[in-house]
């Protein structure tokens, strides 16, 4: 090999080197820290007859007993594990929680095949509303919109 070559190939390497190494050599830089806030937010005065707060949501698995058991607003999701939108909905649902007071039951779309036939769902994204007896009271399905923010604003 030339020498040229390799005096600059040697150069390079030194170069590199020495900036790895004064990287890895110098301190992190400290977060400024936060200067105190004089502000401070007021608590709000006991009320005189505080409101229930609603029950938190809950998302579980379909049963028949959970169905019966629930309380609050009652929506079951039609699922299957296969389906890509269904998984979107799903991640959705575990990422953002479930609203105060409803409940989602999940239903397996394979194996719920009664369930299926007593509401006439006909499609995986399926979201039907219930009452405290098990009647419809909306649907909404997700397919073309797979995410648990349409769901929301659909039936919220």
């Amino acid at each position: 090999m030339n020498k040229r070559v390799l005096i600059v190939v040697a150069i390079l390497a030194v170069v590199i080197l020495g900036s790895v190494a004064a990287l890895a050599l110098t301190p992190p830089a400290e977060p400024p820290a936060a200067a105190p806030s004089a502000a401070r937010t007021p608590v709000p005065a006991p009320s005189a007859s505080p409101s229930p707060s609603p029950l938190p949501g809950r998302y579980v698995a379909y049963t028949p007993d959970e169905l019966a058991a629930d309380e609050g607003r009652t929506f079951v999701f039609f699922y299957a594990p296969w389906c890509g939108q269904c998984r979107d909905i799903d991640a959705g649902i575990l990422a953002q929680g479930v609203p105060d007071g409803v409940t989602i039951l999940k239903a397996d779309f394979d194996s719920e095949q009664a369930l299926e036939q007593q509401y006439g769902v006909t499609m995986r994204t399926t979201f039907i509303e219930v009452d405290d007896d098990g009647a419809e009271l909306q649907r909404f399905v997700a397919y073309d919109t797979p995410t648990f923010d349409a769901v929301i604003a659909a039936m919220l």
